[in-house]
């Protein structure tokens, strides 16, 4: 069994023949989908960013999860009866015969109380100095798994932060995309929440 922190991009494009694409169809959908921030969302996310520029380069990663991360994806609002934010879960499933396992930082899935299907997000956070691993490539096999799991049914979502910096992909069979980052210390925080 390998674990998703065993993989760099160079592995996976290599052991399950994936490409990765400029313009992904699926990822312009999600980037350019429009979205109303309310007021009291903007001030909120304004108040989320003055302290992320204050704390960002001195925070660990449980401290850039608890006081930026967490608090973004708590407000996004991701419960309901049929799917929910799930931090820190066990995900595992085999592709190509090869067993994967991890512990993604967080995911929406179906399920209210426990994680079923993993289908619109998979974050792995890091800290805006000296990462371990590669983020990117640890999201992408979490996706894999996840698209496993979920049947290959529907394009799989995901998301890795270092520090301020936000990278949104998307999976569909083998093709990936990963989008140019954005900065959540910028006016990007806006984006990010839509």
């Amino acid at each position: 069994m390998t674990t998703f922190r065993e993989w760099t991009l160079v592995k996976l494009d290599r052991t399950y023949h994936m490409k990765q694409v400029i313009s992904h169809p699926v990822l312009e959908d999600w980037l350019n989908h429009p979205a109303k921030i309310s007021d009291f969302e903007r001030q909120t996310l304004l108040t989320l960013r003055e302290n992320l520029i204050l704390n960002v380069h001195d925070w660990n990663e449980t401290e850039l999860a608890y006081n930026f991360i967490g608090p973004v994806m708590a407000f996004v609002r991701f419960t309901t009866e049929k799917f929910n934010f799930f931090a820190e879960r066990p995900l595992a499933g085999t592709v190509d015969s090869i067993e994967m396992s991890g512990i993604p930082d967080g995911m929406v899935a179906s399920g209210f109380r426990e994680p079923e299907t993993p289908y619109f997000c998979l974050q792995e956070y890091k800290k805006e100095t000296d990462p371990k691993g590669d983020p990117a490539a640890q999201v992408l096999a979490a996706m894999l798994t996840a698209q496993e799991l979920g049947e290959h049914l529907h394009p799989i979502y995901g998301c890795y932060v270092k520090g301020s910096l936000w990278y949104f992909l998307t999976l569909k069979e083998r093709e990936y995309g990963i989008s140019t980052p954005y900065l959540a210390a910028r006016e990007d925080i806006f984006d990010i929440f839509r």
